[in-house]
């Protein structure tokens, strides 16, 4: 199983998920959120680390804005993690990962035809484009996003705690975590080590 580990804001951090074996990191470029990263600060960090891939995550921002990060930091995707629709996805020159938040106009339908690589399933709460730290309800998810024709990252309060029992339930591609990795509202590289071992020795990735 495949882990995005979002919300990198220090180089020690991204230093952390890449000697864990991290498949991606994750960068906040949406100034909404308490993650945001200055891109050219991102850009130092990602010149650092050669495992992971590289994502960008923006919400509603001007295309022109999201390929010009794209190239200063060197992201390998995009993550679309607000009302983006296809027209918008046209203009992209990275690949894409489109997020959906369960309950806010979620549905196969829409994500099997979006032009994304993979596919981002998480929380929903009013008012907030991600990053809440909660669970969804996954069973009742399970069964339309099984559906989904396209690799499925599972996001929203993931931890050690309950990862099991997300790959248990939707069998995704991988799980994309960021709250649970922190302390003081900062990234834990003491805890990207424990969750990245732990998840490690569970699926023998």
């Amino acid at each position: 199983m495949k882990v995005k580990i979002c919300g990198i804001r220090t180089l020690e951090a991204a230093k952390a998920a890449e000697a864990g074996g991290a498949d991606f990191i994750g960068f906040i470029f949406f100034s909404g959120s308490s993650r945001y990263i200055e891109p050219e600060q991102a850009g130092k960090i990602a010149g650092e680390i050669t495992g992971p891939k590289k994502v960008g995550v923006f919400v509603d921002e001007d295309p022109a804005q999201v390929n010009e990060i794209a190239r200063l930091v060197g992201l390998d995707y995009v993550q679309l993690h607000g009302h983006e629709d296809i027209s918008y996805a046209a203009a992209m020159e990275r690949p894409i990962i489109k997020a959906w938040r369960f309950g806010d106009g979620f549905s196969t339908e829409l994500a099997n035809a979006y032009p994304s690589e993979i596919v981002l399933l998480d929380s929903f709460a009013k008012g907030q484009m991600g990053g809440t730290g909660q669970t969804f309800a996954w069973r009742e998810a399970a069964d339309e996003a099984g559906q989904v024709m396209k690799p499925l990252l599972i996001a929203g309060g993931i931890s050690i705690r309950n990862v099991r029992e997300a790959e248990e339930i939707f069998r995704p591609f991988g799980v994309d975590v960021s709250g649970s990795l922190e302390e003081d509202g900062q990234k834990s590289p003491k805890r990207i080590e424990e969750f990245l071992c732990y998840v490690k020795n569970l699926f023998r990735i």
